[in-house]
C-alpha cells in the first residue's frame, strides 16, 4: 500500500473534508483527492461517501481508518520514546488534567516547576476526557478517580472534598445560608459538563441533588474559572472543591455540613515511564505543592 495516499486518507478521514485536509497537509484540493482516487482504485473500494455538507467513510473506509488510526498512534509512541532516551533530563513533558484542576490549580504553580526544571517544557492539556497514556496521547495525567486503564502507574496523591463558598462581598449584601433550608434567597452557581464529569459518581450524584435545593436562581457555567470567577465577584454561591477554595481569601464557607463525599486525586502515567527523569520530576513537584497547601489549610 502507498504510504504517502494512507497519510493523505487519515487526515481527510479526520477533517471530513478534502479541503481542511489539504489545509493540513499543505496540498491542493486536487492533489488531495488525486490521492485519494488513487487509493480507492489500488484497494477496488470506494472509501467515501460525497455528500454536500462533506464526507462520510464507507464502511470499508472505516475499517482503514481503524489501521491508519493505530498505526498513527504507535508511530507517535515510537517517537516519543525516541524522544525520552535522547532528550533526558530536558525535553517536552505532556501533561493531562481537567479545566479546573488545570486552570485554577495547577497553571499558577508551575512557575516554580520551571525555576526547578529550567529544561522541561510542559504541553498542559486541559480535557475532561481520559487521554490514553500507554497511546501516550499524553505523558502523565493528574485525575480525579482512579483511571481504568491498564498498563498505568497510577498514585493517590491526596483527598478532596467539595464545599459551598460565597465572596464576602455577597455575604455582606445577602447573608451566609448555614443550611439547606436557607439557600430559598440565594442564586447558585454550578459547573456544567460538556462530557462525562471527571468525578466519581458519588460525587456527581451529590451535587446534582444538592443543587435541587430550593433556591433563588441559577447560574449554569461550562468553564470552571467562570464558576470561580462569579463566586469571588459576589454573584451567587458555588460548589468548589477545596483544593481550589483553601488559599482563596475572598472566599468564605457557606451552607453549614453541606460536604460531598471525599475523592481522591490521582496521578497517572504508563508504565515504561515509570523511570522518566520528567515523569518523576513533575510527581515529585506535585507531591510538594500538595504538602504546602496541606500545610496551609
Amino acid at each position: 500500500m502507498d504510504w504517502d495516499k494512507l497519510r493523505v486518507f487519515f487526515a481527510v478521514a479526520e477533517a471530513g473534508s478534502l479541503t481542511h485536509a489539504g489545509e493540513a497537509l499543505r496540498l491542493s484540493q486536487s492533489a488531495v483527492s488525486r490521492q485519494i482516487r488513487g487509493l480507492e482504485e489500488s484497494l477496488g473500494a470506494t472509501l467515501f461517501h460525497r455528500h454536500a455538507r462533506g464526507l462520510i467513510l464507507t464502511e470499508q473506509g472505516e475499517l482503514l481508518f481503524g489501521a491508519a488510526r493505530d498505526m498513527s498512534a504507535r508511530l507517535n509512541l515510537a517517537a516519543a520514546r525516541i524522544r525520552d532516551a535522547k532528550d533526558g533530563d530536558g525535553g517536552e513533558l505532556r501533561v493531562s488534567t481537567t479545566h479546573g484542576l488545570g486552570s485554577l490549580w495547577l497553571a499558577p504553580r508551575l512557575d516554580r516547576f520551571f525555576t526547578a526544571y529550567p529544561d522541561i517544557s510542559i504541553d498542559l492539556v486541559l480535557t475532561e476526557q481520559v487521554l490514553d497514556l500507554p497511546m501516550r496521547e499524553a505523558d502523565v495525567a493528574l485525575m480525579l478517580r482512579e483511571p481504568e486503564q491498564a498498563e498505568l502507574i497510577r498514585r493517590p496523591l491526596t483527598e478532596a472534598a467539595i464545599r459551598f463558598y460565597a465572596s464576602r462581598g455577597y455575604i455582606e449584601r445577602f447573608g451566609a445560608p448555614q443550611s439547606a433550608a436557607e439557600f430559598r434567597n440565594h442564586r447558585l452557581i454550578s459547573y456544567r459538563a460538556d462530557q462525562k464529569s471527571p468525578l466519581p459518581p458519588a460525587v456527581t450524584d451529590w451535587l446534582a441533588q444538592t443543587t435541587e435545593i430550593e433556591h433563588k436562581s441559577d447560574l449554569s457555567v461550562n468553564n470552571y474559572f467562570a464558576v470561580m470567577q462569579a463566586a469571588e465577584t459576589g454573584i451567587g454561591i458555588a460548589p468548589l472543591p477545596d483544593y481550589l477554595s483553601a488559599l482563596n481569601t475572598d472566599l468564605v464557607r457557606v451552607g453549614g455540613d453541606l460536604v460531598s463525599p471525599t475523592f481522591t486525586i490521582y496521578i497517572a502515567y504508563a508504565d515504561e515511564l515509570r523511570r522518566s527523569r520528567r515523569v518523576l520530576a513533575f510527581r515529585d513537584f506535585v507531591l510538594a505543592e500538595l504538602a504546602l497547601l496541606r500545610a496551609a489549610q
